[in-house]
């Protein structure tokens, strides 16, 4: 069934949601829904409405709730995604799989390769492209939740968000010789109480990987070295490998009750 992310202002009550604009165009010139047709709206706090389509003019249409289902909400430790910006096709391929990863946050940031090193640099366009591809990846998915876009920032302007936080843990993605394996950093953390963390950040580097100065800088912030194996892997793999081993870890992928 297919469904779509309807902002708040769609909700016209509790059992009626019209449609409009570009989202009236999407959902019925490009996929063909007319009166009648049943699919699943999200948007409204982690519920799923099961909605028939009413009425329809040449802008508007309006469908009736006839049902609705809780959506789970991200489990805890809420993972935090933070890369350096990376190449634009990269990008784009790290948000959409974020997403499906349950990433609670996106976090970019500038560093010393960055394939963007400038805020004035970063054209407005792209982190509107982000944000559709946000939507785009939460439909397939059926999360309850969009996943959020940080505006980006420096690196070291991140120190106060993660690790100096009790409740905020993460490691740090490196190419080179890095301190510990994924298998001994995660053991480590367990042994650490991870269960009671509220956010767990993963640093990920850009086409560059990072400088000895930021590498420094993250083991200033109490962050070890986290290595993936003797491959350098691409920026996309690495990020995917990286969440899929701290959903299994963290028992994120656990089976429903």
């Amino acid at each position: 069934m297919r469904r779509y992310w309807m902002p708040a202002e769609s909700f016209l009550s509790a059992q009626e949601i019209q449609f409009h604009g570009d989202l009236f165009h999407h959902i019925f010139d490009v996929c063909r829904q007319e009166v009648g047709s049943h699919f699943e709206v999200l948007g409204d706090q982690n519920k799923a409405h099961l909605v028939e389509v009413v009425s329809m003019t040449k802008k508007s249409a309006t469908a009736k709730i006839k049902d609705t289902r809780i959506l789970p909400a991200l489990p805890k430790p809420r993972l935090v995604l933070a890369l350096s910006l990376s190449r634009y096709s990269t990008m784009d391929a790290v948000v959409e799989k974020a997403v499906e990863m349950g990433v609670s946050k996106l976090q970019p940031f500038y560093s010393d390769f960055s394939f963007i090193r400038k805020k004035d640099s970063l054209p407005a366009s792209k982190q509107e492209r982000w944000n559709k591809i946000v939507i785009s990846a939460t439909q397939q998915t059926g999360r309850g939740d969009l996943m959020k876009i940080a505006d980006p920032v420096e690196l070291k302007d991140l120190k106060s968000q993660v690790n100096q936080n009790p409740r905020a843990k993460g490691l740090f993605a490196y190419e080179g010789e890095a301190a510990l394996g994924i298998k001994d950093c995660l053991q480590s953390l367990k042994a650490d109480k991870a269960e009671n963390f509220e956010e767990f950040w993963v640093f990920v580097g850009s086409e560059g990987g990072f400088s000895q100065t930021e590498v420094q800088l993250f083991k200033e912030w109490g962050l070890e070295s986290t290595t993936l194996g003797d491959q350098v892997l691409r920026v996309e793999t690495a990020c995917i490998a990286l969440l899929a081993i701290l959903k299994y870890e963290f028992g994120h992928m656990s089976a429903k009750v």
